[in-house]
């Protein structure tokens, strides 16, 4: 108990950490693309947490990093208490049976060739499964993704539509029991209606199978209403991380409140600062030659001298709320 007899909380454990991811790629001529440029982030156990930004922002290289499609450049990933860097191949491959990865387009992301019986068991028979209790395992899948499995079972991928081949691809996913998920832009590509059936899925499996998610999106509703936490990201960098059920409240990075103004109206909260402006001469910075300091202040109403000489550290400034803004102070003082 507490000082002041309250019952003490027992925090979550961690089911993955990242420490100071650094991705970058080559290009030519001595360049390279400045994706991620020393993220850290933390997943709890039953944990889901929001990777928020615009297109090019770094979020799927930071998803990839985390399964290590390939591998970051510097900095650590651990899967509980296993650090994947430096795991010989096939202990990295068990690793990874412990995470899945939910791509953008369903459609590309399965073998056009092969049955969805087969893409769903896909899994159990790269590690082995004799395959005796195949036929009821998938049934089983397609039935908890809201699939009719005499329907499509002996179907391939191009003789289903968008939203069925994500729920195959979210069933395959499943098949090995997995601690994490990584969801990246699972939704953009399909048809709003569709969008809604998948998110709810998304939303009952993992509490129902108690997995942790990291999920990744630039739609600002979306992202707040499946997540726990959000992490703002822009230009490879994090800006802020916030609980997202006070999203609108407690956002005080400009560049968070940007995307919360570019919401439609209707989906504005009355909280909402509509006042946020932006340099619109300004040209959005490229990643292959990112600003000095905070890499926002090309495009930032409060950008100092400061902003340029000095990177922002990410600061806690409340419960479960750190933020990487030089003039956070300054922002807090306004709303």
């Amino acid at each position: 108990m507490t000082a002041n007899g309250a019952v003490a909380q027992t925090p979550r454990r961690r089911a993955l950490t990242a420490e100071n991811l650094v991705v970058e790629f080559p290009v030519g001529g001595g360049q390279k693309v400045h994706a991620v440029s020393g993220v850290s982030l933390e997943l709890a156990a039953g944990e889901t947490l929001g990777i928020l930004g615009e297109s090019g922002c770094g979020k799927s290289t930071v998803g990839r990093a985390l399964i290590q499609l390939p591998p970051p450049d510097s900095g650590t990933v651990s899967l509980g208490d296993v650090r994947l860097g430096g795991l010989r191949p096939e202990e990295l491959r068990k690793a990874r049976a412990r995470m899945q990865i939910i791509m953008q387009d369903p459609v590309s992301a399965l073998n056009p060739r092969r049955k969805v019986k087969d893409l769903v068991w896909e899994g159990p028979a790269i590690w082995g499964h004799d395959g005796s209790d195949k036929d009821a395992r998938v049934d089983e899948a397609l039935r908890a993704v809201g699939l009719d499995p005499e329907t499509v079972r002996d179907r391939r991928p191009h003789e289903l539509s968008g939203g069925q081949c994500q729920r195959v691809c979210i069933a395959r996913a499943l098949m090995l029991d997995p601690e994490v998920l990584i969801c990246d832009e699972p939704v953009s590509s399909l048809d709003v209606s569709v969008q809604a059936q998948i998110l709810n899925l998304l939303e009952t499996t993992t509490r129902s199978h108690g997995l942790s998610m990291v999920f990744i999106a630039h739609d600002v509703s979306v992202v707040k209403n499946i997540s726990d936490r959000v992490m703002v990201m822009y230009l490879g960098r994090t800006c802020e991380v916030l609980p997202s059920d006070g999203m609108h409240l407690e956002a005080v990075h400009p560049y968070t409140r940007l995307l919360l103004a570019s919401l439609p109206e209707a989906q504005r909260s009355a909280h909402t600062d509509d006042a946020v402006e932006v340099n619109a001469a300004a040209e959005l910075p490229s990643p292959l030659d990112p600003p000095s300091g905070c890499r926002f202040r090309t495009r930032c109403p409060l950008a100092t001298g400061l902003c340029a000489d000095e990177v922002p550290r990410l600061r806690e400034i409340g419960a479960g709320h750190r933020v990487a803004c030089h003039h956070v102070e300054s922002r807090r003082n306004t709303k």
